[in-house]
């Protein structure tokens, strides 16, 4: 018995779902692929960008790492070097265009191309959208959008002037599903899908659609430094559900570096929402707030700060963000008291 029209469509969902949420894994032979490119890793302090440092350096790559805490650059850059790949540190402002062109020329003059850029540098601001000053919304504008914009374009001018090149930006789930109390996060994150969208179109008008590719990159919650770098606003430390570790982002980044795709949901999660939201808009969005502020009701009280906004924090310097644990000590403690 044939299944009704919208059976039929949700079942059809379900499958592509299931075919593509498995994450892309690096072999042998694509780490091999890895040795002797050239990448700009922008964001390469902590979180996904040194995981992808690391990663790169132990695949015998060359590095240029940039973010704005020099001296954990120069941390990096040494494990980089350890592992058999060459690294060149760049104290770079993404939100700064000057910084990011000479970024752009640095790399080019040590390596003399650019095989793949990332733009991986990010912030967030936790909290009610009106109760976040809104400088701290237009600096996180200017930081996680801008300065992508600012990248892409440093990049793109030195992959037609080489003739090929991929660019790999950061975006997330909340590219498709936008999420309450990151209003302005959101925002950024959408606003990157719809510019590499149009940008492989016009790469694709300009005859160069197959030797330059643009991919955004779309995890689910990851426990990286970003949520201790965050604004916060909501007098609560910041949680969310099922965090992702990074060690499965690193690998979606450097998998998409070789084998670019326009759109890469990362892991089942990420694939589920993403189809859900293409599904059930309006429920989806719903669904997901009413998470996020359950979590909020959840987690500990914590003092407002502005974060990383305007200038960087000692802490969070690693990959991981500690805040799986973090969240699981939370929990026991709740339940200690009795509370549900």
């Amino acid at each position: 018995m044939p299944l009704p029209g919208r059976s039929l469509l949700l079942a059809a969902c379900a499958a592509l779902m299931l075919a593509g949420c498995a994450t892309p894994r690096l072999g042998p032979v694509e780490r091999q692929q890895l040795a002797g490119r050239t990448y700009v890793v922008v964001g390469a302090s902590s979180g996904f960008g040194q995981g992808a440092a690391l990663a790169l350096g132990a695949a015998h790559a060359n590095v240029v790492l940039a973010a704005r805490r020099a001296d954990l650059l120069e941390e990096v850059a040494a494990r980089v070097r350890g592992a058999g790949g060459q690294a060149l540190v760049v104290p770079t402002d993404i939100a700064d265009p000057a910084q990011v062109e000479a970024l752009a020329a640095a790399a080019t003059q040590r390596f003399g191309r650019i095989d793949v850029w990332m733009n991986i540098a990010g912030t967030a601001a936790f909290g009610r959208f009106w109760e976040i000053p809104v400088a701290d919304h237009a600096r996180l504008v200017d930081v996680n959008y801008k300065g992508v914009i600012y990248g892409s374009h440093a990049a793109l001018n030195q992959f037609m002037r080489q003739g090929h090149g991929t660019l790999v930006n950061m975006g997330s789930v909340e590219s498709v599903v936008p999420l309450a109390y990151h209003a302005s996060y959101s925002g950024t994150k959408a606003a990157i899908l719809a510019l590499d969208r149009a940008l492989n179109q016009e790469i694709r008008h300009a005859g160069r659609g197959k030797t330059i590719k643009v991919a955004t990159v779309m995890p689910w919650a990851v426990d990286t430094p970003l949520w201790g770098h965050a604004a916060n606003y909501a007098g609560k430390a910041p949680r969310m559900v099922m965090l992702d570790g990074p060690e499965k982002v690193v690998n979606a980044l450097l998998w998409t570096s070789l084998y670019p795709q326009e759109e890469l949901p990362v892991g089942w999660k990420a694939h589920g929402a993403v189809t859900a939201h293409w599904l059930l808009p309006d429920l989806t969005e719903r669904i997901a707030a009413n998470i996020q502020r359950a979590e909020f009701e959840k987690a500990a009280p914590v003092p407002v700060t502005k974060g990383n906004l305007y200038q960087p924090m000692e802490t969070g310097r690693g990959v991981d963000g500690g805040v799986r644990a973090r969240i699981k000590a939370e929990d026991a403690a709740r339940e200690g008291t009795g509370r549900p």
